[in-house]
């Protein structure tokens, strides 16, 4: 996937107002536009140019893309990095759903890299206007942003101070970034993708209205131990080659910080998938913990381990590869 630079699509600099942004955008979309320049090329042009303004005319759009690109070039091979949007909020304006950030709000042609910043969608859902008749009362809209916490938070409750950074327009009509911290509790039982609702931590109300809400979408922090798959849990498991042949016990931590002693049978294999039942992430009905050992198999570095290995190959009459002999 090809990195898109919608600031030199329009021909504006990085730091361009508003104005400066939708000036540049009317002159190449008559420039452009399908109906008046018939060369080859002009429609395509001229879609390129519309998905570049429906970003860059939009506040929350916008940030988010200069938050992601900024060090990026114009046809660079580009993958959005893991959690990019961690701790950015934004509103129920530019929110559709069905993706971990923001809706589509363009319905032209989307191109692959608009989707994987802003996922599908056509256009915007609902949002009340932002020019309410004098004298009605609305509650504030609802905010969104997505939050990473620790493993261990969901098994044993945590409270956590958040950072959130919300996208607002000066009176030039340049994009700043509000900072804002709060105070959260994280309830046990959270798992990747739930929301976690904050009364009142929206947007203000209009005239006697409600603050809106705010909706932490849940995911976790990269874990070097463990993967997560929904409410279950993977713990992978090296084994020495004589502790699968011959069975052991060891010692495994689990994500509540516990340790559990764990009995390996004789002739485990690798892959084969250990279940602890009800000690995944916990809920009503908890998640299990599966441990997968693999094997592990020591350097042969010096000549008696060298010997080692092949005592070992001379006591055994093993032949893996006899099923590819035909």
């Amino acid at each position: 996937m090809k990195f898109r630079d919608y600031y030199e699509t329009l021909g504006v600099a990085r730091g361009a107002s508003e104005a400066e942004i939708k000036a540049a955008y009317r002159k190449l979309a008559r420039k452009y536009h399908p109906d008046v320049n018939k060369e080859a090329g002009a429609e395509d042009q001229f879609k390129e140019l519309g998905e570049a303004y429906a970003v860059l005319k939009d506040t929350e759009k916008r940030a988010a893309y200069d938050r992601v690109g900024a060090d990026w070039k114009n046809g660079q091979n580009f993958t959005p990095p893991p959690n990019w949007n961690e701790g950015f909020e934004y509103s129920d304006n530019n929110f559709s759903g069905g993706h971990a950030g923001f809706g589509g709000g363009y319905d032209g042609d989307q191109s692959e890299f608009f989707e994987s910043l802003f996922g599908r969608g056509g256009h915007r859902q609902g949002g009340r206007s932002s020019h309410p008749r004098q004298g009605m009362d609305f509650k504030g809209q609802d905010h969104h942003a997505k939050i990473l916490i620790d493993l261990a938070d969901t098994y044993n409750g945590a409270k956590r101070t958040i950072t959130l950074h919300m996208p607002v327009q000066d009176a030039s009509g340049h994009v700043l970034t509000q900072e804002r911290k709060l105070d959260v509790s994280i309830p046990k039982g959270m798992k990747a993708g739930q929301n976690l609702r904050l009364s009142g931590q929206g947007a203000p109300g209009v005239g006697s209205g409600p603050a809106g809400d705010l909706y932490l979408e849940i995911d976790f922090h990269p874990n070097a131990i463990y993967r997560v798959d929904g409410k279950d849990v993977y713990l992978d498991l090296p084994l020495a080659p004589w502790e699968a042949a011959l069975g052991t016990a060891v010692n495994i931590p689990t994500p509540a910080g516990a340790t559990l002693e764990l009995t390996i049978p004789a002739g485990t294999a690798a892959g084969r998938k250990m279940r602890l039942k009800g000690k995944g992430i916990p809920s009503k009905e908890a998640g299990d913990l599966y441990v997968v050992p693999t094997i592990v198999l020591p350097r042969a570095d010096t000549d008696s381990q060298k010997e080692a290995y092949q005592a070992f190959e001379k006591a055994f009459d093993f032949k893996p590869r006899n099923h590819l002999e035909g």
